[in-house]
């Protein structure tokens, strides 16, 4: 991909762009991977062989347990299974049943049918669509809050690991974008996807990002593969140590945030000028652990939300987020700009 033209603007203001991109282009690239390979296409679909489950402490009922079960299907695409509803029909992964992005909490929350029948945080869940290369998966949850675990979605990986695959009597369908497209948001956000070589159906991701606290600038590309995708995985949810600070003080008045499960073995909190716990995912001496979260465990789930097939072609991020992703998505599908790659 030429990273030479951010192409059509389909959403957000267009007076900013070259600027945000010219930043992007000056900012330095922590860490290049694009002279590995990457994943080859299957050409049947697949689904996991056995069922397999997770438990870990609850993401907004932090002293509640929560369990995931993966289980096979023989139905096209990602599906959750709200357990504790008998009488709701399963989500399906698509960008049409997304309810919101989260206010206090940042995160993709599904929703189909009924208002109580969603599932929120399933971002670090469904980036393993893209990232497994799994096509089809029911997923069985007992409430609609999601565990959390200390490493990321590592311990979802593994679960896949332990299940392993089995094709299904399908062809694989690959989607891309019909021509380069951009997407921006505020601060100089943007969000830009680029067809793929027709001989060449891979994703590429070059990911950058800039914090004011100690994460600062950090910017890596690579081809998806499973490899880089298990390695990405560990990657906790960044956020601020005031953040942070205001949830254990005046943020206990609320409830959605009294409760939350998080804590600093699964997460990433950062000061201003250093971490107040050990980083991961290091290179050559400099923390990457935020742009590798938001690479493999953001930008992967909302691709994800595609639901036709695995998306490939050229996905360049500048400090974006969940709000910018879905926007992104949403936009595809109002503009007609998706396409059979493979």
């Amino acid at each position: 991909m030429s990273y030479k033209s951010y192409g059509k603007i389909i959403l957000g203001p267009s007076n900013t762009i070259q600027k945000s991109y010219d930043q992007w282009a000056q900012q330095p690239i922590d860490w290049d991977l694009m002279s590995t390979s990457p994943r080859k296409i299957a050409p049947y679909q697949k689904t996991i062989a056995e069922p397999v489950s997770v438990t870990g402490p609850g993401t907004f009922f932090g002293k509640a347990k929560r369990t995931v079960t993966l289980r096979p299907t023989h139905e096209e695409g990602w599906w959750f299974d709200r357990t504790d509803l008998p009488d709701a029909l399963p989500v399906k992964v698509s960008i049409r049943n997304v309810w919101t992005t989260g206010a206090i909490v940042s995160n993709i929350v599904l929703r189909s049918g009924s208002p109580h029948n969603y599932i929120r945080l399933v971002e670090h869940i469904i980036a393993l669509k893209l990232g497994t290369g799994i096509d089809n998966l029911m997923i069985q949850i007992d409430s609609g809050d999601p565990p959390l675990f200390n490493q990321g979605s590592l311990d979802l990986v593994e679960a896949f690991e332990r299940a392993g695959t089995e094709e299904q009597k399908r062809s694989s369908r690959y989607i891309t974008v019909k021509e380069t497209v951009t997407v921006t948001g505020p601060h100089g956000s943007f969000l830009t996807l680029a067809p793929c070589e027709k001989s060449h159906p891979v994703l590429n991701i070059d990911c950058a990002i800039h914090f004011k606290t100690a994460i600062r600038k950090q910017r890596i590309k690579f081809p998806l593969n499973y490899e880089h995708f298990r390695y990405g995985s560990v990657a906790r949810t960044n956020t601020s140590f005031m953040k942070m600070f205001y949830c254990k003080t005046i943020g206990m008045l609320f409830a959605d945030i009294r409760n939350l499960g998080y804590s600093p073995e699964n997460l990433l909190i950062a000061g201003r000028f250093g971490y107040y716990n050990k980083p991961q995912c290091s290179h050559e001496g400099k923390s990457l652990e935020a742009v590798w979260h938001r690479a493999i465990l953001d930008l992967l789930a909302a691709l994800a939300l595609i639901e036709e097939g695995h998306f490939v072609g050229n996905a360049i991020s500048y400090k974006a987020g969940h709000w910018l992703d879905v926007q992104m998505i949403r936009q595809l599908y109002k503009h007609d700009l998706l396409t059979t790659a493979a």
